[in-house]
């Protein structure tokens, strides 16, 4: 593995969206330190050279700091930062309770803006770090009252991943959400058969991801909408 590869951190890497995004950076030369709540065994022959998993849990700031401690003194460095770890709600903003909207946003949102003032003077110290946000479509329309409370996270995520941008601006740190629909993962499974079979494949949002952290900081993208149909509005 050559040292000079560039290093990304990817939130939620065990399953679904992390878990390709891991693979296709992988597969193209990143090395890759995985946040994750429990060992997995999904990467079996990848080197310590080429990725490590840490424990990471998004209701624990400990392990925030030591997630990031611990990719810093392995690999060197941080390049990249791809917020993916999420958790989903099918509750309305008028049905869920306080601790539900807690921790929701702690999870979808909060974390992911500790993490990132956490890795910044390592991104900054990149040739030109990237932090990639899995948004939602969610996050730009309300589709029903049932997602309501979801929407409310992913939208405040958006604006989040916009507020990294203009953080970013002057020392070339870019910031881009990534705004997908449904996608085929385990948070589908309650979906119609035919719509779980017609969804954008995890794969295609990696090919996506990796397209965005290896572009130059000449070429800015502020969010790329993905829907698995053909949408008024995307």
């Amino acid at each position: 593995m050559n040292k000079y590869s560039p290093i990304a951190m990817v939130s939620g890497g065990t399953r679904g969206i992390g878990l390709a995004i891991a693979r296709e950076l992988l597969a193209h030369g990143w090395r890759v330190s995985v946040g994750a709540r429990s060992a997995t065994d999904a990467y079996a022959g990848y080197s310590a050279d080429q990725l490590r998993v840490y424990r990471f849990d998004a209701e624990d700031k400990h392990s925030e700091t030591e997630w990031v401690a611990a990719t810093v003194r392995d690999f060197g460095g941080i390049d990249a930062l791809v917020h993916n770890a999420g958790i989903l709600s099918t509750r309305s903003v008028v049905a869920a309770d306080d601790d539900e909207v807690d921790r929701l946003l702690e999870v979808n949102v909060k974390s992911p803006l500790r993490l990132t003032r956490k890795a910044w003077p390592h991104l900054l110290a990149a040739r030109e770090g990237k932090v990639l946000v899995m948004a939602s479509l969610a996050g730009k329309r309300v589709r029903n009252a049932d997602a309501s409370l979801y929407a409310l996270s992913k939208a405040a995520v958006l604006s989040l991943a916009h507020g990294i941008r203009h953080c970013g601006a002057d020392a070339r740190v870019r910031c881009t959400a990534l705004c997908p629909g449904f996608v085929a993962t385990d948070m589908v499974a309650g979906l119609p058969l035919e719509q779980q079979q017609q969804a954008t494949r995890p794969e295609d949002i990696a090919h996506i991801a990796r397209t965005v952290l290896e572009l130059p900081a000449s070429a800015s993208v502020a969010e790329i909408p993905i829907s698995w149909t053909v949408e008024p509005q995307y």
